[in-house]
């Protein structure tokens, strides 16, 4: 069984307050991007887990893929498996790559076991894995509260809208991303935010990382403002970093360097 792990972007981010338990609260909304990583999954004699692709650090029992296997055996009988993943998209790239692998493994062995798990018990399971994973155990856009797993359905299509996504070869780490962030209510809801045309977007809608990582990565806002002056009608970092990505509403052109990864396509 096949299935195909896709990224996310976010509309918006910003930071409402510090937890006591140590994470952030925030404001957000998800959009899914048909930019995939591939994930196969068959009945095996053994377990095991291999991966293609970009380089995975780290051993594999970190992996979200096997820990949403282990997690899922814990309640049931689960038979052994061969877990083959093949990286596409970027590490550390604000994309939610490693988030969308173990929310799609979820859903694959609920399939391959027929677990017949509902979408609140899918959910359950992803926000033991991490925070942007319940956003991938469904497949349309969502605001995102909380650390980003209470999600709420939003009527919104980008639907003829043409994406450049741009990964310049840097990772932030958390701690970094975090280290320059002062929490703070918006003054317009992300629901308010989102209620407006996407030409408007520019002005109301913001990305409270591009405070802090501008500064120490010039590239980021160099591309960002480089999508700008090809015509995009909204670019933004997406998370906390380091992609940056451009909303057109025709297809266009943006030349980069060797050093840049690139996507784009229609939405």
């Amino acid at each position: 069984m096949v299935v195909f792990p896709l990224c996310k972007i976010n509309l918006g981010l910003r930071i409402t307050a510090k937890r006591a338990d140590g994470y952030h609260d925030l404001e957000t909304c998800f959009y899914p991007i048909p930019w995939t990583d591939v994930l196969e999954v068959i009945h095996a004699p053994s377990t095991s887990f291999a991966y293609s692709g970009h380089v995975i650090p780290g051993d594999s029992s970190s992996n979200l893929c096997e820990k949403a296997y282990h997690l899922l055996k814990r309640d049931f009988n689960l038979g052994p498996i061969s877990m083959h993943l093949h990286k596409v998209l970027p590490m550390g790239a604000g994309l939610g790559g490693g988030s969308s692998d173990g929310a799609y493994m979820l859903r694959l062995l609920d399939k391959l076991f027929e677990l017949r798990l509902t979408r609140e018990k899918l959910l359950e399971y992803a926000s033991v894995l991490g925070s942007d994973c319940p956003f991938f155990i469904g497949d349309g856009p969502m605001i995102g509260k909380g650390r980003g797993e209470i999600l709420t359905p939003v009527e919104l299509s980008l639907k003829g809208t043409y994406a450049i996504l741009l990964k310049p070869d840097i990772h932030i780490s958390t701690a970094v991303a975090f280290a320059g962030i002062t929490p703070r209510k918006p003054s317009v809801a992300i629901e308010d935010v989102m209620s407006q045309t996407p030409s408007q977007w520019r002005s109301v809608m913001h990305n409270d990382f591009e405070d802090s990582l501008f500064p120490k990565f010039a590239v980021l806002g160099e591309l960002k403002e480089q999508l700008y002056q090809a015509g995009a009608y909204y670019a933004s970092l997406s998370g906390s970093g380091s992609t940056v990505y451009g909303l057109f509403t025709k297809q266009t052109s943006v030349a980069i360097s060797t050093s840049v990864t690139k996507w784009e396509g229609w939405l």
